[in-house]
C-alpha cells in the first residue's frame, strides 16, 4: 500500500520531468518550410485521387465478374 502512496505522490513530478523532456525534444526537431508542406500536401491529396480511382475501378471490374457467375450459374 505504502508503494502505490509513493508512487500516486511521484507522478506530478513525472509529468513535470515528461513536458521538460518533450519541450528540449521538440526544440530540436527540424521543422519543413511551408513550401514544403504545400508540396507534400499537394502529393497526398493526388495520390488519395489516385488510390480511390483505382480503387473505383477494380471494384467496377469485381462486381461485374461477381454478376457475371451469378448469371451462369443462377437456375433458370
Amino acid at each position: 500500500m505504502a508503494e502505490g502512496i509513493s508512487q500516486a505522490a511521484s507522478w506530478p513530478n513525472n509529468i513535470k520531468n515528461y513536458v521538460e523532456e518533450l519541450r528540449k525534444e521538440m526544440r530540436m526537431v527540424t521543422w519543413p518550410s511551408w513550401k514544403q508542406v504545400r508540396a507534400t500536401t499537394a502529393v497526398v491529396i493526388a495520390a488519395t485521387f489516385a488510390f480511390a480511382a483505382y480503387f473505383f475501378i477494380i471494384d467496377g471490374i469485381i462486381v461485374r465478374m461477381i454478376n457475371k457467375l451469378f448469371e451462369i450459374f443462377a437456375p433458370k
